[in-house]
């Protein structure tokens, strides 16, 4: 995989922490840079398909689906009757 240089601006105290925070887990600045974007890339990403799950089941169950759980309830709790 090829590597790209890239040059950012950083807030001294930052700056700082990751330097420190680099020596601490025995890694180049540069790879604890790549580390922590990944994390965030990855989280986004998360996000995102929460987003887009949370999407799909915002809508209530219409009829049809309300009268098909009320079914699934009731032989569920004729099949566990007596099981507690």
């Amino acid at each position: 995989m090829a590597n790209v240089k890239t040059a950012i601006s950083l807030q001294k105290s930052l700056f700082e922490q990751a330097e420190a925070l680099a020596r601490k887990m025995k890694v180049s600045r540069s790879r604890l840079f790549a580390l922590a974007l990944q994390d965030f890339m990855q989280r986004h990403q998360h996000r995102q398909l929460l987003e887009k799950i949370n999407q799909a089941y915002q809508d209530a169950p219409d009829p049809t689906e309300q009268k098909r759980l009320r079914k699934m309830r009731r032989l569920h709790r004729e099949v566990v009757e007596g099981e507690w």
